[in-house]
């Protein structure tokens, strides 16, 4: 429930504020995690590119699968749902701790990990969008993922000053990580549940109508790659950049976040999904050819442009909000909006498997500007899928959520 400016009502602050504490832990965790992980296969398996990018199989597995895990647990709320998945990061993260040199166990513990972070993808989308007013949506979830980007910083900066300057090792970092994702599944247990989303759940929904929803989550996909895998892999194994290095561009990327998500909100919901989606497309074609030939221009230290091109794609994956705010305005039903977020996500995972290898291959055989000429060729038809994107004018009429309602003391 809010009241007519749109604020929350005393009904739901304390599901606001619990939620802004499990985003928060999950960024914690995400700063620490994202920031190593890369490095941490590097420095403990000295991988090569064909290699790294075969390993994006099974560590996107789980997002391909997410609609059937999704569906097979129909019966949990969206809240059970998301603590068991927040356990599931921790448990996944825990596996590394203790792996050493096994690259099969390192594998077991990277999918667990998955896994739980994946399923909780749309669980959050959920739960975000039913903490906000039918018209500042995108909006909320600015604010939301605001309060991620400030922990990330938190998780940035022990990854940054503690391998810098504290002799950590990567053990320890994923053991504080393993921590905050443990907070996250305790914050989320105490959430209330939503009890109309959660007890008409769906098990799959395929509509025509969501179609281009679809088409926008396989590009998303492919971009997806082009920052979790091949971007870090260029400042790694091309400009020999270590983890404290990949730590302080997060870090720079997170401040930015802070100031710009809440604002990209307000302006999806001032100027709608479609100009934000397109923006997004237009601003990646040139973060792609500049990761593919920063070293063919005249630059003193073309790694500058690859630090920026890194920056402004980890700050552009906020655009994302435009298209779960897209599936919630031509949505048929309450209920059609978590389904569709799930096969949003196995939609852009099973992108996500396929390509690392493809990249991976063309890395080794023809070099890694082809990589990013290839992606930015992506971005082109991304760019083309989005002017695509209309919403209805007047809200889609469909079954009204009752607001959460108080269910014991607080």
């Amino acid at each position: 429930m809010h009241d007519n400016q749109g604020h929350p009502s005393r009904d739901l602050r304390r599901e606001l504020t619990l939620f802004l504490m499990v985003v928060a832990a999950l960024g914690l965790t995400s700063g620490i995690f994202e920031t190593t992980f890369n490095n941490f296969l590097s420095d403990s398996f000295h991988l090569s590119a064909e290699a790294r990018g075969q390993l994006e199989f099974p560590r996107e597995l789980p997002g391909f699968l997410v609609t059937l895990l999704g569906g097979l647990l129909f019966f949990l709320s969206e809240i059970r749902l998301g603590t068991f998945a927040a356990l599931g990061v921790t448990l996944g993260i825990i596996g590394l701790v203790g792996v050493g040199a096994d690259y099969g166990l390192v594998i077991a513990s990277m999918i667990l990990w998955s896994t739980g972070n994946h399923m909780l993808m749309p669980v959050n989308n959920t739960i975000a969008l039913s903490l906000a007013p039918p018209h500042r949506r995108a909006a909320r979830m600015g604010q939301i993922g605001a309060a991620g980007m400030a922990a990330t910083i938190l998780g940035s900066g022990l990854v940054w000053l503690g391998l810098e300057y504290l002799g950590f090792s990567y053990r320890t970092t994923f053991a504080i990580a393993a921590c905050g994702a443990l907070c996250a599944a305790v914050f989320l247990s105490r959430l209330r549940p939503l009890p109309a989303r959660s007890a008409r759940r769906p098990k799959l929904v395929l509509k025509r109508k969501y179609s281009l929803y679809y088409l926008l989550n396989v590009f998303s996909g492919a971009r997806k790659q082009v920052f979790v895998t091949f971007g870090p892999w260029v400042l790694i194994k091309v400009f020999g950049e270590p983890a404290p290095t990949i730590a302080k561009l997060w870090i720079v990327a997170s401040v930015i976040g802070i100031f710009f998500q809440p604002r990209l909100g307000r302006l999806i919901d001032r100027l709608g999904e479609r100009l934000i989606l397109m923006s997004d497309a237009l601003l990646l074609i040139g973060v792609c050819l500049g990761y593919g030939f920063a070293r063919e221009l005249p630059l003193a230290r073309p790694v500058h442009l690859v630090y920026a091109c890194y920056v402004l794609d980890n700050v552009l994956f906020a655009a994302g909000m435009a298209r779960t705010t897209y599936i919630d305005k031509i949505a048929e039903s309450e209920s059609d909006i978590h389904a569709s977020l799930s096969v949003g996500v196995s939609i852009d995972h099973a992108v996500s498997m396929s390509l690392p290898t493809i990249g991976g291959l063309v890395w080794m055989r023809y070099g890694f500007p082809y990589v990013f000429l290839g992606a930015a060729g992506i971005a082109i038809c991304n760019l083309i899928a989005a002017s695509f994107v209309r919403v209805p004018k007047r809200p889609v009429e469909r079954e009204v959520v009752p607001p959460l309602e108080p269910t014991g003391p607080d």
